[in-house]
């Protein structure tokens, strides 16, 4: 595992040998649940240290947070439910500065019912960013939840261009 910085605040990133398994904001309410799963998943622990994956994780963060990356080609890892793997890989169909809403996402991988579910799945995600749950919003375009707080959400969709709203408290990092 290891601890990126970035514009939001510093990210743990972790990876085994197929690819990336965690990209989680380093706040440990958040980060320990996560750990958690990973361990529950992969039945051991996270160590810390480097491999390929993280390494190219490193450079296509720096680009995205440049304005110069819109894809990923970071191998992901990202073992769930089937309900889970469902929502997330349709995550992973949202383009580049464009938002779905939890309603759209429902329709899509069960029933227009299943927001909650849907929502549920998308605060489970243990790889921000990549998976992009930030992508998802209120049925209104209102923000909604997001485990990493709103201002990040806010931060991400208004450099991917999909927010016009600033971010407010990104400049906290950014120095």
């Amino acid at each position: 595992m290891q601890l990126l910085d970035s514009p939001i605040g510093p990210i743990a990133a972790a990876a085994t040998a197929e690819g990336v398994c965690l990209v989680e904001f380093a706040r440990p309410e958040r980060l320990e649940p996560q750990l958690a799963e990973l361990r529950r998943w992969f039945g051991s622990e996270p160590v810390d240290g480097s491999n390929p994956h993280l390494e190219q994780l490193k450079g296509e963060l720096a680009e995205y947070f440049a304005g110069r990356r819109t894809q990923f080609s970071t191998p992901l890892v990202y073992p769930g439910t089937p309900f889970q793997q469902r929502v997330w890989n349709e995550l992973l169909r949202i383009p580049y500065g464009q938002t779905r809403s939890y309603e759209e996402l429902a329709a899509i991988v069960s029933s227009i019912k299943a927001q909650r579910a849907v929502g549920r799945a998308n605060g489970t995600n243990r790889i921000s960013i990549l998976i992009p749950c930030h992508r998802v919003v209120n049925k209104d375009g209102k923000l909604g939840g997001y485990g990493g707080e709103l201002w990040r959400k806010e931060f991400l969709l208004t450099l991917e261009g999909a927010h016009r709203r600033a971010p407010q408290q990104a400049a906290l990092f950014a120095g």
